[in-house]
C-alpha cells in the first residue's frame, strides 16, 4: 500500500512537470472528447430515427413472404418499390403472429405507386359543370343550380378568351403556321355565340368537346407520382400513436377511402404561388434569411411575379371583377389588367413580405381554390397490376394525416393511406366483387370451365362446344381478361357506399405485416422466436427488424458508426504511435533519474510500475477532463436541441430538434479505449527504462 501510494505521489508530482506529458494528455483529451460526443450523437440520431421508422410505418418488425424477389424495403429508393410476393391471405398470419406473447398488434400492409394528374383549370372547371347537369338530369333543374351553372359557363368562356389572348402574344413572337389548326379552330368555336346559345340544347355533347378539344390547350395541370400505402386504415390509426387526422376525419371503418399526407398535400396540391409564400414565410421566420440576400427566396418571389395564370385562370368574370378591386386597394393603381396586377402583389421584398402575405390570404385566397383536391372529392388513381396491365380505382377522400413531430419530413410525409380493398384492386387482386361480375358474365354468355390440358380439343375439337377458358393464378385476375360492363359508373358508386366487414378486409392479400409490440426492450428476443416458430415457416414467412425493412435508410446510423469507428481507429492509431515516441523521449530525459533509483535499490518492477502508473493517472486526469467536456457539450445540447437545418433531418432527428442524451456506456467506452492505448504505447518505452542500469546513468551525467 506505501508502494502504491509513493507511485501515486511520483505520478502526480511528474504530471505537468515535461512539456510532452501536456502534450500527451491534450492528445488523450481530445480523444476522449470525440468518443463520448460521437457516441452519444449517434446513439441519440439511431434512437431518435428508430422512433420516427417504428412510428410512422414500420412496426417494431415486419413479415413479408420469403418468396419475394427482392428484400422488403419501406422507404422508396432510387430503383422504386421492391419486388415482393402477395401472400395470399391476412387472415392466418395475423392469427399465427398474435399468439407469442409480446405481440400487441399486427397491422396488414402493401405499398405501390402510382401517376395522377392534378387537372388543369379547364378540367375541373368542366367536371364541376358536368355534375351539375348530372344533377338536373336526375332532379330536375333549380333556380339555385341554374346560376352555378351560368357562373361556371361564364368561367369557361372566360377562359377561352384568355387563351385568345395568350395566342395573340404567341403569334408576335412565332409564326402563325406554327400554331395547331385544329386548335385554333376548337378555340374559335369555344368562344362563338352560337357554341354557347346552343349550349344546353346538348350539355354532355358540348362538354364533351370542351373536355378533348379546349381542355389539352391549357397546361397548367401537374402529372404526379403518388405513393400509396394499402391498409385496414382502422388498425393503423390505433397501432401507430403519432398518427394524427389533420383536415376532413379518418375513412369510416369498413369503407373505400383514402387519407392524403398532409406533407404531400401541401407540397404538391396547393396552389403554387401559395406555396411559395408559405416557404418564403418560413425561411424568413425561423431560418433567418432574407429575400435581398438569398438566391433562393428571390427565384419564388420571381417565379409567382411572373407566373399569375394560375391565379388568373381560376377567376371568372364576377371574382375577377372583384381581385382587381381588391388589387387596386392594395397597390393603390388604376391598372385594370388582372394578371399585371397579380404579378405587380406579388413582387414581393423583405420590408413588404409580411403584409402581403396576410393580404394574400385574406383577399386572394377566398377568391381561389387553394388546393386542386378537396375533402370529399373522389380521385381516379391508375397502376400498373403486378401482371402488368392497366388498372383503375375511385377513391374518395377523407382528409389528411400526419405524423407527430414529422410534419415536415419528406421520408415520413411520403405515403398516403388506402383502404385494403382498393389497394388490392389495383395489385390486380380478384377482390370479391370481381369474382362476382366474372360469374354473372359466365352465366349470362354460357360459358363453361375447361382444364387448360383439354382446351385444345374443347375449342377445335369437332363437337366443340361454346367454352371459356380460365385457369389464371389463383387470387390474381387473369390479364388476359378484359370484362367491361356497361354499368361500370353506377358499379362504382355501389363500391363506394358499401361497407366491408372486418372479416372481408382481413381475408384477403398483403404484401407485409407491421407487429407492434407490448414491450419493445424484448424486441431482439421477440424477433429471434419468431423466426424459429414452425407455423410461420409452415406460412413461408420471412421475419426481419425495423431496422432491415427501412432498406438503406434503416442501414444510415450503423454506416455513420462505422464511419465514426474507422474515425477513432485512424486517431488512436495516430495517438499510439505519438504517445510512444513521446513517453520514449521523456524516459531518455530520465535516464539519470532511473539510474538513480535503481541505485538506491529500486526494482526494475518498480520502475515499470511507476512509468505505467503515470500513464493511467496522465489518461485518467486528461481523460476525465475529455470526458467531463463531453458529457458537458451533450447536456447543454440536450437542453437547447441541434436544430433540423433541412427537411430530411427531420426524420432522422424524429423531430425539429435531435435532443441528444448521454449514457454511461459512452463514457465508460471512452476511458477503457483511452486509458488502454495509453498503457499499450507505453509499455515498450516502460520496459526500456528497466533496463537502464545505474553505471549507464552515471556515464549519461558525465
Amino acid at each position: 500500500m506505501g508502494t502504491l501510494k509513493l507511485l501515486l505521489q511520483v505520478a502526480f508530482r511528474n504530471l505537468f512537470k515535461s512539456w510532452v506529458n501536456v502534450i500527451i494528455g491534450g492528445i488523450i483529451f481530445f480523444a476522449t472528447f470525440l468518443v463520448v460526443t460521437g457516441g452519444a450523437l449517434l446513439d441519440s440520431v439511431d434512437s431518435s430515427m428508430s422512433r420516427s421508422i417504428i412510428g410512422s410505418i414500420a412496426g417494431h418488425i415486419q413479415v413479408y413472404s420469403e418468396k419475394s424477389k427482392e428484400e422488403l424495403a419501406l422507404f422508396v429508393t432510387m430503383g422504386g418499390e421492391a419486388d415482393v410476393a402477395a401472400m395470399d391471405s391476412f387472415s392466418p398470419i395475423k392469427a399465427a403472429l398474435e399468439k407469442h406473447p409480446n405481440v400487441k398488434t399486427v397491422v396488414p400492409m402493401g405499398a405501390n405507386g402510382a401517376l395522377i394528374t392534378s387537372g388543369n383549370t379547364v378540367d375541373l372547371t368542366l367536371a364541376r359543370l358536368r355534375g351539375l347537369y348530372r344533377k338536373n338530369a336526375e332532379e330536375g333543374d333549380t333556380p339555385e343550380r341554374r346560376a352555378q351553372i351560368d357562373s361556371l359557363k361564364a368561367h369557361v368562356r372566360h377562359l377561352a378568351e384568355l387563351l385568345e389572348a395568350e395566342k395573340a402574344t404567341r403569334t408576335k413572337l412565332v409564326r402563325e403556321e406554327t400554331l395547331d389548326p385544329a386548335e385554333v379552330a376548337a378555340l374559335a368555336k369555344a368562344r362563338s355565340e352560337e357554341f354557347w346559345a346552343g349550349f344546353d340544347k346538348d350539355p354532355f355533347g358540348s362538354l364533351e368537346f370542351l373536355e378533348n378539344q379546349l381542355a389539352p390547350q391549357v397546361a397548367d395541370g401537374d402529372l404526379l407520382y403518388i405513393r400509396y400505402v394499402g391498409t385496414d386504415l382502422d388498425a393503423f390509426q390505433k397501432s401507430f400513436d403519432r398518427m394524427q387526422i389533420i383536415d376532413g376525419t379518418a375513412v369510416p371503418q369498413g369503407k373505400r377511402g383514402m387519407l392524403l399526407s398532409k406533407y404531400f398535400y401541401e407540397e404538391f396540391l396547393k396552389l403554387k404561388s401559395a406555396r411559395r409564400m408559405d416557404l418564403i414565410k418560413e425561411a424568413l421566420e425561423t431560418k433567418q434569411k432574407t429575400i435581398a440576400s438569398d438566391p433562393l427566396l428571390q427565384r419564388y418571389v420571381k417565379e409567382n411575379s411572373t407566373q399569375p395564370r394560375e391565379i388568373v385562370y381560376q377567376l371568372d368574370p364576377m371574382k375577377s371583377q372583384q381581385a382587381v378591386s381588391r388589387l387596386q386597394d392594395i397597390l393603390q393603381s388604376k391598372e385594370t389588367d388582372l394578371s399585371k396586377l397579380v404579378s405587380q402583389f406579388l413582387t414581393v421584398t423583405d420590408e413588404n413580405f409580411d403584409t402581403r402575405y396576410k393580404q394574400y390570404y385574406e383577399q386572394l385566397v377566398p377568391l381561389l381554390d387553394l388546393y386542386r383536391l378537396k375533402m370529399g372529392d373522389t380521385i381516379t388513381i391508375t397502376a400498373f397490376s403486378r401482371t402488368g396491365y392497366v388498372q383503375s380505382v375511385n377513391v374518395p377522400i377523407y382528409g389528411t394525416y400526419q405524423f407527430s413531430g414529422l410534419e415536415k419530413s419528406p421520408l415520413a410525409g411520403s405515403a398516403n393511406l388506402m383502404d385494403l380493398v382498393s389497394f388490392r384492386e389495383l395489385y390486380g387482386y380478384l377482390t370479391e366483387e370481381k369474382k362476382e361480375e366474372i360469374a354473372l358474365l359466365k352465366q349470362k354468355s354460357g360459358a363453361a370451365e375447361v382444364k387448360r390440358e383439354n382446351a385444345e380439343e374443347a375449342l377445335f375439337g369437332e363437337a366443340a362446344p361454346s367454352t371459356l377458358v380460365a385457369d389464371a393464378t389463383p387470387g390474381l385476375i387473369n390479364e388476359n381478361e378484359q370484362i367491361t360492363s356497361t354499368g361500370a359508373a353506377l358499379r362504382n358508386e355501389d363500391l363506394l357506399k358499401r361497407v366491408y366487414s372486418q372479416k372481408e378486409i382481413e381475408e384477403g392479400m398483403v404484401l407485409s405485416s407491421a407487429i407492434i409490440l407490448k414491450d419493445p426492450e424484448k424486441l431482439e428476443t421477440t424477433l429471434s422466436e419468431l423466426g424459429k416458430s414452425q407455423e410461420l415457416k409452415d406460412l413461408k414467412l420471412r421475419v426481419v427488424s425495423w431496422q432491415k425493412a427501412a432498406g438503406l435508410i434503416g442501414q444510415f446510423v450503423l454506416m455513420m458508426r462505422m464511419v465514426l469507428w474507422g474515425i477513432i481507429v485512424i486517431l488512436f492509431v495516430v495517438i499510439l504511435a505519438i504517445i510512444n515516441n513521446a513517453v520514449m523521449m521523456a524516459t531518455l530525459q530520465r535516464v539519470r533519474e532511473v539510474g538513480t533509483m535503481r541505485a538506491i535499490g529500486a526494482q526494475r518492477s518498480f520502475i515499470l510500475a511507476m512509468v505505467m502508473l503515470e500513464t493511467v493517472v496522465l489518461g485518467a486526469v486528461f481523460g476525465g477532463l475529455g470526458a467531463g467536456a463531453g458529457s458537458a457539450l451533450i447536456r447543454w445540447l440536450g437542453k437547447v436541441g441541434i436544430p433540423a437545418g433541412t427537411e430530411e433531418l427531420y426524420f432522422f432527428f424524429s423531430g425539429p430538434r435531435l435532443l441528444p442524451t448521454l449514457s454511461a456506456s459512452n463514457i465508460v467506452v471512452a476511458f477503457i479505449l483511452v486509458v488502454g492505448v495509453s498503457l499499450f504505447s507505453t509499455f515498450y518505452p516502460a520496459f526500456m527504462a528497466t533496463r537502464v542500469s545505474p553505471v549507464t546513468a552515471m556515464q549519461t551525467d558525465e
